[in-house]
């Protein structure tokens, strides 16, 4: 089988992540990882929290900490939050990882012995009142594209522009808020990817026409407009060091690297810290270097890190003039909304992953998600839709398909699953039916599209209900009780079934649903298409017990009580 290395764009420091975030590069990830460790390959599926650049120091500085405690605290915050989604990566790494700034500083020190760094002075946001040099963030004011008035100094968070300090409207301090800022001379080193731009474009040439559309035209789109020299070191207290063996005067002085320069290689360097803590069994560097022919490499993310993924980070690669492994293929998404309105992590609107969890388990939210990834368009989320989801597909669909069919046959039949007679018409029909419909959501799960993957999924669960509805064994057990007995036993089959093809999705439940069933050595981890149309693999005889409730219906009052503690209307 292939080897899979799968990366989803590192979340920020500086607190928990909203939903738009989750489904935007971690969940799809994660349902993707899944999905292919059970179908039998070699998968590693590596992730970090972003800890560098000016977001980790204004909120640990908002919270009256030492930078590297606030980190080592945000850290864990998070990963609580992705365990209890049960986002099952190999690794889950930190961008301030002693392996991070040793891959980091190889990649700048090869990069300027190639003649791809150079240092040039520069004019910077100075700002007489803290003092100090004023990096990007830490520069706000008025997008000069859209008129958005909280544009940070390196991207407009509006309209994804990638900004400098100096092109802000009515810039000021995000420190103090001082608008008494200078620009003054100092030293930064420049990636000169301007002598990248052709090979970038030939490797962009090779890739895009596999890719999504809005990830090949994003990145297109940049290198039609032409890539610039950027600088990549920064004046700031955190950060990867300057390498002093290669930039004395610079390293005297402080600076870092730019969050974006090494944030990328922190891929290449979570995977080291995860080979790190079983050397004699894990190579980090057989997933990554030199491996073309050998290693697929699928990248997930939201739309406004498609440029540093398909474009700079790729340029950083190339001009190392090593043989590192660069992505395969690009998952770009685009926006989950809030009624109509962006997910913000600064501005606190929307839901954020921590409140989704204190108010129903990981599974709700990872199917409702899923099923509604913004693929080809942004899409919205709201409590109306998402109660309508959770209960239609959910509690109706699956849940009250797997109650009602263990419930019956443990009141008509006992605890153990019936036998009953031979397969019939009904049943044929229905195995080929399944077979049919598992080779759907296994195309789509192959070519990563998500909503037609929740589709195909959802079409599966309805075939049991709609064989039920068709074969009503509470009525069919008063004239023939063994018709009703091979019912139910295919329906069990039909649960089990579930509980495997569904796991990528909803893995609590699916656990359920496969323990429900005392199966000795049930290790299958997928269904074939022979199988699905036989339906036997829990056979007459196999006890079985009736688990809780797998998904509760969730009311009208429910649904006012969330709206009154997250909102409801547009914008809000």
């Amino acid at each position: 089988m292939a080897r899979h290395l799968i990366t989803s764009a590192l979340p920020y420091i500086n607190g928990i992540k909203h939903l738009g975030n989750m489904v935007g590069s971690m969940l799809p990830a994660d349902v993707y990882s899944r999905y292919l460790r059970q179908r039998g390959h070699d998968v590693l599926y590596i992730c970090a929290t972003d800890e560098h650049g000016t977001p980790a120091e204004l909120a640990a500085k908002e919270q009256g900490l030492p930078v590297a405690d606030f980190c080592a605290q945000a850290h864990d915050a998070q990963k609580a939050v992705y365990d209890g989604f049960a986002l099952a990566f190999d690794y889950f790494g930190r961008s301030s990882s002693a392996q991070n700034v040793e891959i980091t500083q190889h990649f700048a020190r090869r990069l300027h012995e190639n003649g791809f760094i150079e240092e040039r002075a520069i004019r910077q946001v100075y700002s007489p009142t803290d003092g100090r040099f004023l990096p990007d963030r830490y520069v706000e004011g008025t997008c000069p594209h859209c008129g958005y008035d909280k544009a940070r100094g390196d991207q407009c968070e509006n309209c994804t522009r990638v900004l400098d300090p100096t092109d802000l409207i009515n810039p000021r301090s995000a420190i103090s808020g001082s608008t008494d800022l200078e620009v003054r001379e100092t030293k930064h080193l420049f990636l000169l990817q301007s002598k990248l731009q052709h090979e970038v474009e030939a490797w962009v040439a090779r890739h895009e026409d596999d890719w999504p559309q809005l990830a090949s035209s994003i990145a297109r789109k940049w290198l039609n407009e032409g890539l610039h020299d950027r600088a990549i070191t920064r004046d700031l207290d955190w950060g990867v060091p300057v390498p002093a063996d290669t930039w004395p005067e610079l390293a005297a002085e402080g600076k870092v690297f730019y969050v974006w320069f090494d944030a990328p290689i922190e891929y290449i360097g979570a995977t080291k810290e995860w080979a790190d803590l079983d050397p004699a069994n894990r190579d980090w560097k057989s997933w990554w270097y030199d491996v073309d022919t050998d290693v697929r490499y699928t990248e997930f993310m939201a739309k406004d890190n498609v440029p540093f993924h398909t474009v700079m980070f790729p340029a950083t690669e190339l001009g190392v003039r090593e043989p590192w492994k660069k992505v395969d293929y690009v998952k770009a998404f685009n926006w989950l909304t809030y009624y109509g309105g962006k997910f913000s992590t600064s501005q606190k609107r929307g839901v954020f992953t921590d409140q989704a969890l204190e108010i129903l388990p990981a599974d709700y939210w990872r199917y409702f998600l899923i099923a509604n990834a913004p693929e080809s368009d942004d899409s919205s989320f709201t409590w109306e839709h998402f109660t309508a989801t959770v209960n239609k597909d959910l509690a109706d669909t699956l849940g009250n398909f797997v109650n009602r069919v263990l419930s019956f046959s443990r009141k008509r039949f006992g605890d153990e699953v019936p036998a009953g007679g031979e397969p019939g018409e009904a049943e044929t029909k229905l195995g080929g039916q399944i077979a049919e419909l598992l080779a759907e959501y296994e195309s789509h799960m192959e070519s990563l599209q998500f909503r037609k993957a929740a589709a195909a999924l959802r079409a599966l669960w309805s075939a049991g209900n709609s064989y039920l509805e068709e074969k009503a064994p509470w009525l069919e057990i008063k004239t023939d009780k063994d018709g009703a007995a091979l019912t139910l036993r295919t329906a069990m089959n039909l649960i089990h079934l579930y509980a495997v093809v569904s796991e990528p999705f909803i893995p609590a439940t699916s656990a359920a649903m496969r323990q429900a069933f005392s199966l000795d050595g049930d290790t299958a981890s997928w269904v074939t298409a022979d199988e699905a149309r036989a339906l036997t693999a829990v056979p007459a005889g196999t006890p079985f017990t009736v688990p809780p409730v797998l998904f509760a219906k969730l009311t009208d009052e429910d649904l006012e009580a969330y709206k009154e503690r997250f909102g409801g209307e547009p914008g809000q």
